[in-house]
């Protein structure tokens, strides 16, 4: 679903749209708060760190999870991450394999990640959790902790540390709930459960975001920014057409640009949906016509039919995050510590 450009209005000026729709929020907030009271979470033998937003747009999850399980691994430790697996069609907990495994599977985050740390998907994360704890994951070694991709409105699992990502040009939005606004939940109980806000951006758009909402986050923020990693090639005036359908593809385009690359043609997609055939095709077309080469990034390669695949150049993006101490805090409190693993220990079976 696209989202609407009224729930990004500014939060002191709500649209008429948004106040019309608060009554419907507020009931369903309330709804959520007693499920959430009710449920009663089950806790891991591992730590879990859940890296998530309270956003229906999107927000740099994929990347803000890959950054947290890299530095995580540069400390000693032996993280296994746990997708949701949208989109995909397994329902019950499954260990991603790249080389078997398609976007219609498993999902395009799940494929992306388990290319950096052993990966599972499970609709029922509490049974996903259990499963990758039972096995010795691929590539050897115990895992000593969990990164839940996405797992913030998570209720039946208890995380050790929660991350909210932000995308600092978007921010929250309107402050308002869904569906007057893009919040999972009302924001003030949302920032109550996290230990830390990353909010991902340029410098200018941080700045928006702090003058906006800096008063109201209250816990730790750290700050990051999406820049293309160093592949050795040279990028300048090289003829391009560029697709993305990332939460903000105009970042994308930008570092491209950065490189020097001439873009003769840009296409921001619908975030997490594939391309079609047809919209491929039109794109090659394009591209022929101008002498110029397609060109996409990770996450939206993975989406791709591999014939379809072969013929585009893939650039990486990485978000660097330059303030990892209050992150470091964090894991230090949960006995996270660098070079000092958790020992993991076989779970126990529960009754369902």
């Amino acid at each position: 679903m696209k989202a609407p450009a009224f729930w990004f209005t500014p939060p002191h000026r709500p649209d008429l749209r948004a106040r019309l729709l608060a009554p419907l929020a507020a009931l369903r907030a309330r709804a959520l708060a007693r499920r959430r009271a009710a449920c009663v979470r089950w806790t891991a033998p591992v730590p879990v760190i859940c890296v998530g937003s309270l956003t229906t747009a999107g927000s740099g999850k994929a990347q803000a999870v890959l950054a947290v399980v890299g530095h995580l691994q540069a400390m000693g430790h032996k993280p296994a991450i746990l997708c949701r697996g949208t989109g995909g069609r397994s329902s019950r907990p499954v260990t991603v394999d790249v080389q078997k495994h398609t976007q219609a599977d498993v999902s395009d985050r799940a494929l992306l990640t388990a290319a950096f740390a052993p990966t599972w998907i499970s609709r029922d994360r509490r049974q996903g959790a259990e499963a990758l704890l039972a096995v010795t994951p691929t590539g050897g070694g115990q895992t000593d902790c969990i990164v839940i991709d996405d797992g913030l409105q998570e209720l039946h699992v208890f995380n050790d540390i929660s991350v909210i990502v932000v995308d600092a040009a978007l921010g929250f939005g309107n402050g308002r709930s869904f569906p007057a606004g893009p919040l999972h939940e009302p924001l003030a109980s949302g920032l109550n459960r996290a230990d830390l806000v990353l909010s991902i951006g340029s410098d200018a758009a941080q700045s928006v975001f702090e003058r906006t909402w800096g008063a109201g986050v209250t816990c730790p923020r750290i700050r990051g920014r999406l820049e293309l990693l160093e592949t050795g090639m040279d990028w300048r005036g090289a003829r391009l057409v560029a697709f993305a359908g990332i939460g903000d593809s105009e970042i994308f385009f930008a570092a491209l640009r950065g490189l020097g690359a001439d873009l003769v043609h840009c296409a921001a997609l619908e975030e997490r949906h594939p391309p079609g055939a047809a919209l491929i095709a039109r794109l090659e077309r394009e591209a022929a016509s101008r002498g110029a080469q397609l060109v996409t990034t990770e996450l939206d390669a993975v989406r791709l039919a591999p014939e379809i695949r072969r013929k585009v150049l893939t650039l990486p993006l990485r978000l660097q995050v330059a303030e990892w101490e209050p992150f470091d805090a964090a894991l230090a409190r949960i006995g996270l510590t660098a070079g000092c693993a958790v020992t993991a220990v076989t779970p126990p079976v529960f009754p369902r």
